[in-house]
């Protein structure tokens, strides 16, 4: 049986349409918060780090922690297995991870115009302009993430799929029906072809998730049990880190051969880094003097501790909410909202983070009131970088024990 992935927008009615679909044809359905939650089981990431691959704004913290590097190969992975199975309906983003090569899939859009998707979502009770800035940002997401994986810019462009349905011209039962009728026709059906290039999709993913797992992040491409592995970053030791990825590779079950290759990154002056995701690497920094803390950023970097740099409190407490840090140095005396109450409000909406005070003007009642708030540990400047360094080493190391004790 053909495998139906459809990639839809939002307030397009997508949802009732996929439903009906499932019900005609007997399938299974699996989108993309299962597919999620499967990832998330499979590499011990939080659901909410793997989605946020699909927004079209990475995480600021991801050139130090390749959290989106990571989320994408376990999507894939997931996404490879469930196509192992007959009679599949998959809606959602990771509809563009399944290869072209695979022709056993029947590719589906499902759109509107703007005044129905703003018809939608006032049902909804959002108000419109509200719902005008939601869909935009969301059509950007879908836009970045089809350029990304499609090489197409417009995530709507006819050439994506097999069958285009503008959800507010038909009804609900026309648009499943069209989807049955398609889906029964011969070009999509299995064949001998189609299914390696499943086993070589699933064999790839592996590959990566094998590497990634390493800290590695190359392109992998498989066919019939040989693997290719593209470095697309210049490497100061080309030889030595071919022979560590071949060697991670070949352990994978049904690689036959590993060959590398360059690709066209590798002249940029970008120089390959493998990462170590024991190391701190989503610290945030707060504080209103600018040299001083751009240079506690590149002293930190020095001692493999990725950050970000906050100037005031506001800012501070926006990055919080978009990018999840798991370590905040923070500054009192600022402009604006202080760190009092900076740090009260990360504690109020995120008590796992850990915070760590580090003030030049702050008293005894101040530390006192820090740590009644839950700050990790309360500093003076100007101190010590490797006081500081041990100091973020124990609250990550915190952090990872509260983790492990909640899979526990």
């Amino acid at each position: 049986m053909a495998v139906i992935a459809i990639f839809s927008g939002s307030y397009c009615n997508a949802a009732p349409i996929v439903e009906a679909a499932k019900g005609l044809l007997n399938y299974r359905m699996i989108n993309d918060v299962a597919l999620v939650a499967q990832a998330s089981k499979e590499s011990g990431i939080a659901q909410g780090k793997i989605s946020r691959a699909f927004k079209a704004k990475p995480s600021l913290f991801n050139k130090f922690t390749r959290e989106r590097e990571q989320a994408m190969a376990y999507l894939r992975l997931v996404t490879a297995k469930a196509l192992a199975e007959d009679g599949l309906i998959l809606h959602g983003f990771c509809a563009h991870l399944i290869p072209t090569k695979i022709s056993h899939v029947l590719r589906v859009c499902l759109i509107a115009d703007m005044p129905s998707r703003l018809a939608n979502a006032r049902a909804e009770k959002i108000d419109e302009n509200e719902a005008i800035k939601l869909i935009h940002m969301e059509d950007e997401d879908r836009a970045a993430w089809v350029n990304t994986h499609r090489e197409e810019k417009d995530p709507w462009a006819s050439s994506l799929y097999d069958l285009m349905l503008p959800t507010d011209k038909e009804s609900v039962e026309k648009n499943a029906a069209l989807i049955a009728e398609h889906a029964g026709r011969s070009v999509v059906q299995p064949n001998p072809l189609s299914l390696q290039a499943a086993a070589d999709f699933y064999l790839a993913a592996q590959v990566e998730v094998a590497l990634v797992k390493e800290g590695h992040n190359v392109g992998v491409r498989a066919a019939d049990g040989r693997v290719t592995l593209t470095i697309n970053e210049h490497v100061l030791m080309l030889g030595r880190l071919e022979n560590e990825l071949k060697a991670i590779a070949g352990r994978v079950p049904g690689v036959t051969t590993v060959e590398t290759e360059v690709g066209p990154g590798f002249y940029q002056a970008d120089v390959y880094r493998r990462f170590n995701f024991e190391a701190p690497s989503r610290i945030l920094l707060v504080d209103d003097e600018r040299e001083f803390v751009q240079t506690l950023s590149e002293r930190l970097l020095l001692r493999d501790m990725g950050s970000a740099v906050a100037y005031d409190g506001e800012t501070a407490l926006e990055l919080v909410g978009e990018d999840q840090p798991d370590v905040m140095i923070l500054d009192l005396k600022m402009p604006g909202i202080d760190g009092i109450e900076v740090l009260r409000r990360v504690k109020q909406t995120q008590p796992e983070m850990e915070v760590i005070i580090l003030t030049g003007h702050g008293s005894d009642a101040d530390r006192e009131v820090c740590m009644n708030l839950g700050a990790f540990d309360y500093l003076q400047k100007p101190v010590d970088i490797d006081k500081l360094s041990e100091t973020i080493k124990r609250a990550n190391e915190k952090i990872r024990r509260q983790n492990a004790e909640k899979k526990a």
